[in-house]
């Protein structure tokens, strides 16, 4: 590949990240609104456990730590209800990150991904790179862009043969989460579709405002595979370290994720999976941890749609749990958040790489750059308020 070719490759939330950096870098005030990154510290518990076990130098077993993956479903049993009453660590995947394990998943499954739209940037590059077809399915901010049962139907019965729902709450880019009155009607449709797997990405299920994160796997769990992991709630990004919950009905797909693994990645790092056990225990230092940054984050949310309710005709999602909102403009201005960034330092992280249309005036505010939120809402509102865009 030609070295200039190099960057058009990148994740654009990692190509933001790079742009931002060497901005800063130049001496030039950012608003990091761009890239999704926790913006806390690892829970002390975890970082001394890590320092505890840096002297694990082996390879550990493809599928994980055998403690770590008890402690994840321990952690899932307690969370989740009755239902999961039982289940062990043979129920969980361990791997270098939700990404590689959900990317790992469509490679075995190969079925049509469906995809919500607007949605997190990987999940159609992984189908592509899979060799699976992809659907978008429009959401509408009349919903909270949320996927209705409606859309999801209509999908289901107009494309033949295995389908990979991917399903993401609290949700990245619009921080809304699908709760229980969501669920159960999206959970009837897929009843009446037996081909249909869905993938229940929920990196971000602690980061919940209310606290109250409820799994898809409670309305279909027979058919449900759980993706999370450290970084969102655990402020780990850079760890690399992602778990997959699958019912023992998919212990054949579970397998095939083992093989893949074993002439791949092979496993993720022994010290972080050690440090990791203590992270999922998730009560005493660590669940206090989780609830302050949980209340600091849904402090700053309120604090964010307040600010976007100020500009005039700007359509934005509920925030119900992340760092995450997603707005809309009526109009056309396909360059408007470079513009936005060159004239005020705000980098957002435009509608496109989400899978809107490119003209589209609409973007995800990660609001995580926390000693400048208010100014760096301030500079936002002011351009969009007062003539920054073209096409209105």
């Amino acid at each position: 590949m030609p070295k200039g070719d190099m960057k058009k490759t990148l994740s654009p939330t990692l190509a933001m990240n790079e742009r931002v950096r060497n901005m800063v870098a130049a001496g030039k005030q950012v608003f990091r609104f761009g890239f999704g990154q926790s913006p806390f510290e690892v829970p002390a518990p975890v970082v001394a456990a890590l320092q505890d076990n840096a002297h694990q130098n082996d390879y550990l077993p493809v599928r994980g730590l055998p403690q770590l993956r008890e402690a994840v479903a321990r952690w899932w049993c307690r969370t989740q209800g009755p239902a999961f009453e039982g289940w062990t660590g043979d129920r969980v995947l361990v791997g270098p990150g939700s990404k590689e394990l959900m990317f790992q998943l469509q490679m075995v499954y190969r079925g049509t991904v469906l995809v919500p739209n607007p949605s997190w940037v990987s999940y159609v590059p992984h189908a592509r790179i899979a060799g699976a077809g992809h659907r978008w399915l429009e959401c509408y901010a009349a919903d909270g862009f949320r996927l209705t049962a409606a859309t999801l139907a209509r999908a289901c019965d107009e494309i033949k043969g295995p389908k990979l729902l991917v399903l993401n709450s609290p949700n990245n880019p619009c921080g809304h989460a699908y709760d229980a009155e969501h669920l159960e009607p999206l959970a009837e449709v897929l009843r009446a579709h037996p081909d249909v797997l869905v993938l229940s990405d929920e990196i971000y299920g602690e980061l919940h405002f209310r606290g109250e994160h409820v799994s898809m796997a409670r309305y279909l769990p027979q058919r449900t595979c759980v993706a999370t992991g450290l970084s969102k709630w655990c402020g780990a990004g850079g760890w690399r370290l992602g778990v997959m919950l699958m019912p023992p009905e998919l212990t054949h797909l579970a397998d095939a994720m083992a093989s893949l693994a074993s002439d791949t990645v092979s496993s993720a790092s022994a010290p972080i999976q050690y440090a990791a056990v203590s992270a999922w225990d998730m009560r005493g230092e660590v669940g206090d941890y989780v609830r302050r940054t949980r209340g600091i984050m849904a402090q700053i949310g309120r604090r964010v749609a307040a600010a976007l309710a100020e500009v005039p005709d700007v359509t934005a999602s509920p925030i119900d749990g992340g760092f995450y909102v997603f707005f809309q403009l009526p109009g056309s201005d396909p360059d408007w958040c470079e513009r936005l960034l060159d004239a005020t330092g705000v980098a957002l992280l435009h509608g496109s790489a989400f899978g809107r249309p490119a003209d589209e005036i609409s973007a995800r505010l990660a609001f995580v750059d926390l000693d400048n939120v208010d100014e760096g809402l301030g500079r936002l509102v002011d351009w969009l308020s007062h003539g920054g865009l073209k096409g209105r």
